[in-house]
């Protein structure tokens, strides 16, 4: 290595932003112009021959138009020349990139709160891999970094979104959600406007919901308990066949029935794969039991949570269809799909329109509300809610301290369990059947805990006591969970 030089990965780890869970995640104040530059030529070093173009798009957080700037600059000092998609789904861009055969980088936080963003990065092929990222984190970059702030972005070329739309009309066709009327919580995601048109495209009546001017953070995983009384307000108020939006880039959905009930995204998914017909689904091992329990499909592959593991698992399937889902409702098609109105291409990223209208056209289809579809499906029931804020090391030692010993389980799951799954975290099946499961996050300083359980009300409870417990633990001191602080 010359001097002037030094490797991305250590940069990246000294300023605190790096890959977590998907792509690239760290507080606004660590995504400095240099480090977003050097992450962008990384991108490109990895992919060896010069593209001839490179796509970027950006979600609605404050800090995403500078960020996807200095992307733009880094690539245009390379000999990329750079097209600016703007404010756009994450899926959109990844299809775009797919049918245009370029690369592309996407300047999203997903879900994760306001002060913090994150960079996802694409093949023409699809979403890089964890060994891309490896390699990416390899490159020797300029030291040191150049922290000037970037030129202005371009103006934005709408083509890539209209690719993204024209996607679903084709599949889905003008009356597959003829006579629904749906309600859109707009807030602050990048396909709230999108929405609108794709649904009213395919026949629906559309309602707008709580539009916002500031930046909200919906974590599909984590339902406030403010947006689920909402819900139900609407629901009544509105006449709604159902309520639809998404995470901040819209790669997670979050789909209410008519009644205004939320629906868990990993059962979102169970039934879109069913509407599919696929014969192999991979999920990541955090998702419903139902899945096995439906009895529905050829082959059930557990992965590590994060949409690249759910990327490879379907590329090692050998039954197609195949799809991939996690808890968070996001949805990947790794096989064609046949939906009636015309073939629909694989899209191997998380995607959040396409389980929402599965669902929506579905129901219609059937003529019976979107909770009776539910109702067909096992009828195990999960919950989730984390720690936010929490201190990584003391975690880790806790989750370390767990895993060594019979009652270092009992001090996490507050009964010792049957069996412990160690895929990612720690999975554990408690004598009466629930299963709690513990882990870090890969983007964010939060400690989730996953559980499922015969009723609802039992699987929130089991999150809810299972949470203070580890407050406690991490403590010291009497503690609350993130569901009793809401």
């Amino acid at each position: 290595m010359s001097q002037g030089n030094r490797p991305l990965g250590g940069i990246a780890a000294e300023q605190g932003a790096g890959f977590g869970t998907s792509g690239v995640r760290g507080l606004v104040t660590s995504l400095t112009p240099g480090l977003c530059r050097a992450y962008a030529a990384g991108f490109l070093a990895m992919l060896g021959e010069r593209p001839r173009g490179l796509l970027i798009g950006h979600d609605l957080r404050p800090s995403s138009p500078a960020i996807a700037a200095a992307c733009h600059d880094a690539a245009r000092a390379r000999g990329v020349a750079t097209i600016n998609a703007g404010v756009l789904p994450t899926p959109a861009l990844a299809f775009a990139a797919q049918e245009m055969g370029l690369p592309a980088i996407m300047v999203t936080g997903s879900h994760i709160p306001f002060d913090r963003n994150g960079l996802k990065f694409y093949r023409a092929a699809g979403e890089i891999s964890k060994d891309d990222e490896q390699r990416i984190l390899a490159a020797s970059v300029d030291w040191p970094l150049d922290d000037a702030a970037p030129p202005p972005l371009p103006p934005p070329d709408g083509a890539a979104q209209s690719l993204y739309l024209a996607r679903y009309r084709r599949a889905f066709g003008p009356a597959a959600l003829a006579g629904l009327r749906i309600g859109v919580y707009e807030h602050s995601s990048v396909a709230r406007d999108l929405l609108h048109e794709v649904l009213r495209a395919l026949g629906a009546e559309t309602v707008g919901l709580a539009r916002s001017a500031g930046f909200v953070a919906i974590d599909t995983e984590a339902v406030r308990a403010e947006d689920r009384a909402l819900a139900l307000h609407w629901a009544g108020e509105q006449h709604l066949d159902a309520i639809v939006t998404t995470d901040g880039d819209a790669d997670r959905p979050l789909v209410a029935d008519e009644t205004g009930t939320w629906l868990r995204g990993d059962m979102l998914g169970l039934l879109c794969a069913r509407e599919i017909g696929a014969a192999c689904v991979v999920t990541p091992v955090s998702s419903t039991t139902a899945i096995e329990l439906s009895g529905l499909f050829r082959d059930v592959r557990r992965t590590r949570i994060g949409s690249p593991h759910v990327i490879a698992g379907m590329a090692q399937a050998q039954h197609r269809p195949v799809v991939g889902f996690e808890a968070n409702g996001g949805f990947l098609l790794g096989s064609p799909a046949e939906l009636g109105a015309a073939p629909l291409a694989p899209l191997a990223t998380r995607d959040a329109v396409l389980p929402i209208l599965l669902a929506l056209s579905a129901a219609r289809r059937a003529g019976r509300p979107l909770s009776s579809l539910m109702a067909e499906l096992p009828r195990r029931h999960s919950f989730s809610d984390r720690l936010q804020d929490i201190d990584p090391a003391r975690c880790r030692a806790l989750l370390a301290r767990a895993e060594e010993t019979p009652a270092g389980l009992v001090e996490l799951f507050g009964a010792p369990p049957q069996a412990v799954d160690r895929t990612d975290g720690l999975r554990a099946t408690l004598p009466d059947g629930g299963i709690l499961h513990v882990r870090l996050s890969g983007n964010a300083p939060e400690l989730r805990c996953y559980a499922e359980a015969a009723t609802a009300e039992e699987a929130e409870r089991l999150c809810g006591t299972c949470l203070s417990r580890l407050q406690r633990l991490l403590s010291g001191t009497p503690g609350s969970s993130a569901a009793a602080r809401r």
